[in-house]
Formats: structure tokens, sequence, C-alpha cells
């Protein structure tokens, strides 16, 4: 049986707070060029807190190469989490590309034709 933990929600909040130091590092000390304009989406903390998967949107640019410069500073990144966060351990960071925006735009863009050729139909 599992031990119930003393703070109900805890894993939810860790993960929100990282996501927000996250943002805010990226923005102000990430100075690679590979990583453009990048919104952390958001992130899932393993129970133990040893791993993170970091999911991330970019405006423009080469969702790849972001992706590499991401995890290739992901040691940097865990670094200045670690001076931020009051946590006993900070997880490795594991940077994934979001495409649920893609996705959605694609789906509209479907909608919209599937509409257009019915009203035409009528």
């Amino acid at each position: 049986m599992r031990k119930k933990s003393s703070t109900p929600n805890r894993g939810f909040r860790v993960a929100d707070q990282i996501q927000r130091d996250l943002t805010e590092l990226i923005a102000r000390e990430l100075k690679d060029p590979r990583v453009g304009m990048v919104t952390i989406q958001s992130v899932e903390v393993t129970p133990d807190y040893a791993h993170a998967k970091v999911y991330f949107s970019l405006l423009a640019g080469d969702p790849a190469l972001c992706a590499q410069g991401l995890n290739q500073a992901a040691g940097f990144l865990r670094a200045g989490l670690f001076k931020r966060l009051h946590i006993h351990t900070v997880p490795t960071l594991h940077f994934l590309f979001d495409q649920t925006t893609e996705r959605a735009a694609d789906m509209n863009a479907l909608i919209a034709r599937a509409v257009a050729s019915r009203a035409q139909e009528v």
C-alpha cells in the first residue's frame, strides 16, 4: 500500500512552480540561438520527483532544433531551478514539443473547409 502524502496535490503544485520558474529562466538566462519564443505548456513530474516532462510550444522556428537546444541546456536550467525551488530533489528535465496547438489549427482548417463545401452544396 502506498503511503498517503501529507500534502495532497503537492506534485501538481511542484509541476506548476517548475513551469513558472522555467518560463522565467528560459526567457532571461538562456542564450541559445536555437531556442526562440518558447511557451511552456505543461510540466508532468514523476511521483518520486526524479524526472519531469516539459511540454513546450514554439512561436516561430524549428521545433526539433529548439528541443535539442533545450535538452542540451537541461542541466543549466535544472541548476537554476535548484536555486529557486525548496525541495529535496529537483527533477531531471526532458523537453518535448507539444503539437496540440498545431493540431487544433489543422482541425479548425478542416472544419472551415467542410462548412464551406456544405454551404456551396445548398
